[in-house]
């Protein structure tokens, strides 16, 4: 969705102030709200507001095949709903690449990071396992859909039980967690990095740029965005201040 080219410009003179339109600091995240539990029907769920973005995420757990190059090793399957509701910008129907974009970047983000230790959802090699499913529901979309829904997913994790019972299979358990990855979106716009964006700067921004960041500071995904460059020292400029942020995020979730 393209930006008023006059709201660009007054984006654009206030970053020349060294400034942002809600005030806060070129390095500092909006406001955050993390609630947790709130989907009876699931295995885990989590909500987050970021600024007035807001995602839900539900788990559930199902038995099912591995995948043949990973006969020992549960399965992890990521899904994103973008829907009108949320914002103007989205449309009924299927998956639209913007859907399966932010799924991807979730996704990778726990997968890389080993965040769930997948060995232990297998049942028996070759035959059953468990599959976690990720399912993201945007509420509302006022920017930066990939921290906010990447840190409910991880936030849902935490608090899901595998339902063993339910199967037959013994006691239920808490879901085998070891790492807990956090992403962190920059922009550049005009001259100036700045984490994560709202709508508006967003869609004026020239270069986006998502680093996933696990609890030792081990990158554990990227993936960059729009048509625009970041010189190595915008980089790493960004890394330091991903680095920095996500330690204090991921205390939200313990």
């Amino acid at each position: 969705m393209a930006i008023a080219e006059l709201k660009k410009d007054y984006l654009y003179e206030l970053v020349e102030g060294g400034k942002r339109a809600d005030g806060r600091k070129f390095d500092e995240y909006r406001k955050i709200s993390l609630e947790k539990n709130l989907i009876a029907n699931a295995e885990g769920s989590a909500r987050v507001g970021l600024g007035n973005t807001d995602v839900l995420v539900g788990i559930k757990l199902e038995l099912g095949e591995p995948y043949p190059d990973a006969p020992e090793k549960g399965v992890l399957t990521t899904s994103a709903e973008l829907v009108p509701i949320a914002s103007p910008a989205f449309e009924s129907g299927p998956p639209s690449p913007e859907a399966i974009e932010l799924a991807r970047v979730v996704d990778r983000g726990i997968r890389e990071s080993e965040s769930i230790n997948l060995a232990k959802l297998c049942i028996t090699p070759k035959e059953k396992v468990w599959i976690v499913f990720v399912d993201i529901h945007v509420l509302d979309y006022d920017g930066n859909l990939f921290d906010a829904s990447a840190l409910a997913a991880i936030a849902a994790l935490t608090t899901t039980r595998v339902p063993a019972d339910r199967f037959g299979l013994g006691e239920p358990f808490n879901l085998p967690l070891e790492h807990f990855p956090i992403s962190c979106t920059s922009i550049k716009l005009g001259e100036a990095i700045m984490l994560d964006p709202c709508l508006d700067e967003e869609r004026a921004a020239s270069a986006r740029i998502t680093v996933v960041l696990d609890e030792n500071n081990n990158i554990c995904a990227t993936q960059k965005g729009l048509k625009g460059s970041f010189t190595q020292e915008e980089v790493n400029k960004i890394l330091e201040i991903s680095k920095r942020r996500s330690n204090e995020v991921r205390k939200l979730i313990k």
